[in-house]
């Protein structure tokens, strides 16, 4: 029951912060949405230890702002290689995924195809299959960075 309220909870903070209109019908399909996601999740039995979405804490909230960072970072590499073109010398690489947890796994993938010049191909429960788009982001990637952080965000810092 208390992932089923702390799913609520998140849902309905994440709907106000995102929403920015405060009238009485929107509240009511704030609240509505928010009632038919929780049911849902309960229905399809999503909403449990693994997934709880308070499971990360405020280590979720530091990853963002790094991820954030590695963001601006590549968006900037990205945008140097369009004046570049000879630099662009796309790769497949497959780097290994050291995480336990489903959750843990999938945020690792959508993580590497979120930073612009790298895309998930296919992920598997140990390897991670990516097309990078030059050799420094393909570095980049294969120098495990991102999978120590999200080690640390599902708390286990010694397995990357």
């Amino acid at each position: 029951m208390r992932y089923v309220i702390s799913l609520s909870l998140l849902l309905v903070v994440l709907w106000l912060a995102i929403s920015g209109v405060y009238k009485p019908v929107l509240f009511v399909l704030g609240g509505a949405s928010v009632i038919l996601v929780v049911w849902l999740s309960v229905r399809m039995d999503v909403v449990g230890v693994e997934h709880n979405p308070v499971l990360f804490s405020w280590r979720l909230v530091a990853y963002w702002w790094w991820l954030f960072g590695q963001l601006v970072k590549s968006n900037l590499h990205v945008t140097r290689l369009v004046f570049q073109t000879s630099k662009v010398q796309p790769r497949l690489l497959t780097v290994p995924v050291p995480h336990e947890a489903a959750v843990a796994k999938v945020t690792y993938g959508n993580s590497v195809t979120l930073t612009p010049g790298t895309v998930t191909l296919k992920l598997t429960d140990d390897m991670l299959e990516v097309h990078a788009l030059d050799e420094a982001s393909a570095r980049d990637l294969e120098g495990g960075d991102m999978a120590r952080k999200i080690s640390w965000l599902e708390r286990r810092e010694d397995n990357a």
